[in-house]
């Protein structure tokens, strides 16, 4: 029988990082919840169902992490979206990497665990090129260059003149829920709209796991546990490393949580099969190629911008941090350039229709 007691501080939590990562695979796999699949919506189709379950779960993950520091004694400002330090330049430039990369490569970093979950070859190759760039960007080859940039301090004290503080969560409220309104349209389709709800919950749960039960690793004198919440791109990495040289000591949260998506979306995959035949769309691309080039500049760019579009787009936004804002922003503005230019030149698939089930009836 399962005994909490008999197990470490950092074993619970790497238990319940699985649990939420199979929750959020599971979700994830069975509506297709994604950030750059909003975006292709949108301009393909001006259909704004993913979009708005989008930004339920970003304005879900605020509430919900909000009333966490309220109950609680956890502080946000002890985690890396809230830093002193931050180089904006640093977080523009990766913002615009990633957001051009999700969109070559047809889905970020958390899309790519789904699809390749559900059976998509090529999603394998752009996760291991998302983990080898950005292992390279923190670790590698490209680490010179990279801290380079981040640390350059004429580019530091240029940023210095904002400040990466907490931005007022009603003024971000408030214009989420304007954006919430012209999305959703109708409030009938609510209902609709229950993943980014749950997705926004799993984002505040983390913070609990990591903030408060994790942190008694600290008076107990164990393992250490990160104060974080859900992110992809580093843990991609990291997930790489672990296989690759492992060591028992070496699973952590982040790892933990891109294990839990592989199980629960290929789990969801095999109950709901509506999406296992890969992408149904007929124009022609090299899909090994983006594939390559995608994952690349992903890697590179979620590490200059401290997260991809989970990582800052909803944990990062979570802490209302100033620079998860322009972070989430570059990613959307971005990645909606790139989308416009590859319609142009009609290789922007759509590979399934995602309606509101009133438009379907129509």
């Amino acid at each position: 029988m399962f005994n909490i007691e008999n197990y470490e501080i950092f074993e619970i939590v790497n238990l319940g990082a699985l649990i939420i990562g199979i929750i959020f695979g599971a979700i994830a796999q069975n509506t297709q919840f994604c950030f750059n699949g909003a975006i292709k919506d949108y301009i393909l189709i001006s259909s704004t169902k993913r979009g708005a379950s989008i930004i339920t779960a970003m304005i879900t993950a605020i509430i919900a992490t909000h009333f966490l520091t309220v109950l609680t004694d956890i502080d946000l400002t002890e985690t890396v979206w809230l830093r002193d330090e931050i180089n904006y330049f640093a977080i523009i430039l990766g913002g615009c990497l990633f957001g051009i990369g999700m969109m070559i490569a047809d889905g970020c970093s958390s899309r790519h665990l789904v699809k390749f979950s559900q059976g998509d070859g090529n999603s394998m190759v752009t996760l291991l090129f998302i983990a080898i760039f950005a292992y390279a960007s923190t670790k590698g080859i490209l680490n010179h260059f990279v801290y380079s940039l981040i640390s350059n301090e004429t580019l530091l004290n240029i940023s210095s003149y904002i400040e990466n503080e907490r931005t007022n969560i009603y003024v971000v409220l408030s214009f989420l829920f304007l954006v919430w309104f012209y999305l959703t349209k109708s409030f009938k389709r609510v209902t609709s709209l229950k993943d980014g709800l749950m997705i926004g919950l799993l984002i505040a749960f983390s913070w609990y796991l990591t903030g408060v039960y994790g942190a008694q690793s600290l008076e107990l004198d164990t393992r250490y546990v990160p104060f974080t919440s859900i992110t992809f791109v580093g843990p991609t990495a990291k997930t790489l490393e672990f296989f690759t040289h492992y060591k028992t000591m070496n699973l952590n949260f982040g790892i933990s949580i891109i294990i839990g998506v592989l199980i629960g979306a290929f789990s969801m995959s095999r109950i709901d099969t509506k999406y296992n035949m890969g992408c149904a769309s007929n124009i022609k691309v090299n899909k090994l190629k983006n594939s390559m080039l995608g994952g690349a500049l992903m890697g590179v760019g979620g590490v200059l911008s401290i997260g991809c579009t989970v990582g800052q787009g909803l944990t990062g936004f979570s802490t209302l941090a100033f620079a998860s804002i322009v972070a989430i922003l570059s990613i959307f503005v971005s990645g909606s350039l790139m989308g416009l230019y590859m319609k142009s030149k009609n290789k922007l698939p759509m590979c399934f229709i995602f309606e509101w089930e009133d438009e379907k009836k129509k």
